[in-house]
């Protein structure tokens, strides 16, 4: 069952979900800045739901405050990557050892399902786009880890944040396809319960996205400097 209540209950949550998910997929750019103003006539909702909504975001740490300037998204930046993916790497690492351990046969062969259902997106090489929540492979991996801290630091925590730099910088080109065996090879090692080669496979894949997005953030600075 997902942690993400995507049922919106008021029109709070159903800005709050649309900003979200224009944030993240960068239809809504990083670093700009958020006027209320214009959000509430783009959304047809008062200034009071916006406000309440960028905070809601600002907890999510896809928006940010600064002193004389407002909110505003924040950038994706090689530092922010460094930083970012290094706790990721920790945390979902210790989630894919622990799903070894605590996810059901049931959750693994669903997890197998999952990754049946990518394989036809994974086979034309151009994308590998999941949807936050239950059909997002990593996300099914934090929840079977059954250490409710460690998925309310990585959901609530960080979850968006690391959607951003995936779905706009690392669902794409031939990375997708080696990303994909690798989820393969993390659920066999889940399904074997070999705690310490899930680990171990999940760390390095994440070390891998990590260097694709740095990649591609070298490369968008390159061009934008000589554009």
């Amino acid at each position: 069952m997902s942690l993400f209540t995507e049922q919106a209950v008021t029109s709070s949550d159903k800005t709050f979900f649309s900003l979200r998910k224009a944030i993240v997929e960068g239809e809504i750019p990083s670093g700009t800045k958020l006027s209320e103003t214009e959000l509430s006539t783009k959304y047809a909702v008062s200034r009071a739901v916006i406000r309440e909504a960028i905070n809601r975001l600002e907890a999510c740490h896809i928006v940010e405050r600064k002193a004389n300037v407002g909110a505003r998204v924040v950038a994706l930046s090689q530092a922010g990557l460094e930083e970012l993916y290094q706790v990721r790497e920790s945390l979902e690492g210790m989630a894919a050892r622990l799903a070894a351990l605590n996810m059901s046969d049931e959750d693994i062969n669903g997890l197998t399902q999952l990754l049946n259902h990518h394989a036809s997106n994974v086979k034309s090489g151009e994308s590998y786009y999941q949807e936050a929540g239950d059909v997002d492979f990593h996300y099914r991996i934090i929840l079977g880890s059954k250490n409710n801290h460690l998925i309310t630091m990585l959901v609530n925590g960080m979850y968006h944040l690391i959607r951003m730099y995936r779905v706009q910088l690392g669902m794409a080109g031939p990375r997708v396809t080696t990303a994909f065996d690798e989820h393969q090879h993390i659920v066999r090692a889940i399904r074997n319960r070999d705690p310490e080669l899930a680990e171990m496979l999940m760390r390095r894949h994440i070390q891998y996205s990590k260097n694709n997005i740095a990649n591609k953030l070298s490369s968008d600075n390159s061009k934008e400097r000589t554009s």
